[in-house]
C-alpha cells in the first residue's frame, strides 16, 4: 500500500484476537480501502499508525497469549480496551468480542460513550436481548457521535439483509426461517462462539455456558459427537426485521447445525421468506449461501462492508445506532 492510499484508507481496530479476531485480520490484509491499526484481547492491545501485520500479531497470540507481547507496538494491560480507545487514531472498530456475560456489548459501547471516541462500531451479536440493551443506548450514542451499527455478522447480518431486500416482492411477510450449517476443524479456535451457541441449547444458558470450563466443553462435545442441532433460538434477526418494519418478531425462526469437529458444513445455510403478494398469491425466496464460504468470511466480510457504510454516514454527521436490515453494507476493495 502506498503512502498516499494509507492515508486515505480507513483505519481500523478490531477488539477481540479470538477466532474471529484474528479472522478479522486476514480479511483485512489484502484491502486498500481499510487498514488494521489496532488490536486488543484481555491481557494487552497493539497499536501501530503504519498498519500491522496480521502474521506477527496471530503468532505472538498462540505463543504468549496476547498481542501485546509483540514489540516494538504491543503493550500489556488489563484495561486494554480502555487504554487502546484513548491511545489509537482510529475510524472504527469491528467488536470481535464474545457476549458473554450477556451483558458484555453494552458495557462495551458504555466505555466508548464514556471515553469521548467518536467514530464507528460494529458488532455481529446473536441475542435479541443483547440488541435490546444496546437500542437503550441510542441517544446516548447518538449525543456521543458515535454511529454504531449492531447485528452485522453473517446472522443476524447477512442473512438478515436478505430478508429485508427479498421481502420487497411481497404485499405482507408471513416467515421468515433462517437456517445455518457451520463446520469447524476444532472448537477451540472459536471457544467463545462455541459457548454462545451451546447457551441456546436446552438446559443451558448464558451464564451456565460462560462458567464451562474447556475441559467441561470437550466432555459435552465428545458426547454429542462435536454436533450442536440449535432450534427457535433468541437470535436478533427477529428485531431486526421488527424494527425494520417487515414483519413482526413471532414470524422469524432461527435455528442450525454446528460441526465442532469438520470444516465441511453439515448443511447449506439458507434463508426463506414465505409472503403474499401484491396479486395474492403465496411463494417463498431462498437465498443460499455458498458451502465454501466459512463462518469466518460470512461474518467478518459483511462487518466491514457494514463498517465502510458507518464510515460513510458518520462522516455525514449521521450518529446513533442502525442495524443490518437498515443500512446496506459498502463493498471494501
Amino acid at each position: 500500500m502506498s503512502k498516499e492510499q494509507m492515508n486515505r484508507a480507513i483505519k481500523v481496530g478490531v477488539l477481540g484476537f479470538g477466532g474471529l479476531g484474528q479472522a478479522a485480520s486476514k480479511v483485512l490484509a489484502p484491502k486498500q480501502e481499510m487498514i488494521l491499526v489496532a488490536a486488543a484481547d484481555k491481557q494487552g492491545y497493539i497499536y501501530n499508525e503504519a498498519g500491522l501485520n496480521e502474521d506477527a500479531c496471530i503468532d505472538v497470540y498462540y505463543q504468549q497469549g496476547s498481542v501485546g507481547y509483540l514489540e516494538p507496538n504491543g503493550t500489556l494491560s488489563h484495561n486494554s480496551i480502555e487504554e487502546l480507545i484513548q491511545k489509537a487514531a482510529v475510524d472504527g472498530y469491528f467488536l470481535a468480542l464474545p457476549n458473554l456475560p450477556n451483558t458484555f456489548m453494552a458495557d462495551v459501547a458504555r466505555l466508548f460513550i464514556e471515553s469521548g471516541w467518536r467514530g464507528v462500531l460494529v458488532d455481529a451479536l446473536k441475542r435479541t436481548s443483547a440488541v435490546e440493551q444496546l437500542l437503550e443506548l441510542k441517544e446516548e450514542l447518538l449525543a456521543a457521535g458515535i454511529t454504531y451499527m449492531t447485528g452485522c455478522g453473517a446472522t443476524p447480518g447477512l442473512l438478515t439483509a436478505g430478508a429485508a431486500i427479498a421481502a420487497q416482492s411481497y404485499a405482507e411477510i408471513h416467515r421468515v426461517k433462517i437456517t445455518f450449517g457451520v463446520g469447524i476443524a476444532n472448537w477451540e479456535a472459536y471457544r467463545a462462539t462455541i459457548r454462545e451457541d451451546i447457551a441456546h441449547l436446552p438446559g443451558f444458558d448464558v451464564e451456565k455456558a460462560r462458567a464451562m470450563s474447556d475441559e467441561q466443553v470437550e466432555a459435552f462435545l465428545d458426547k454429542t459427537n462435536g454436533i450442536l442441532t440449535l432450534e427457535n433460538m433468541e437470535h436478533a434477526d427477529d428485531i431486526m426485521l421488527e424494527l425494520a418494519g417487515i414483519c413482526s418478531r413471532d414470524r422469524v425462526t432461527v435455528g442450525g447445525v454446528v460441526d465442532t469437529r469438520n470444516p465441511k458444513k453439515p448443511l447449506s445455510t439458507n434463508v426463506q421468506i414465505t409472503g403474499r403478494t401484491f396479486e395474492g398469491k403465496i411463494s417463498t425466496h431462498t437465498f443460499t449461501l455458498g458451502d465454501e464460504t466459512s463462518m469466518a468470511a460470512n461474518v467478518c466480510g459483511p462487518a466491514f462492508g457494514y463498517l465502510k457504510a458507518g464510515v460513510s454516514l458518520h462522516r455525514r454527521g449521521i450518529y446513533g445506532l442502525f442495524t443490518a436490515a437498515e443500512i446496506m453494507p459498502q463493498f471494501v476493495k
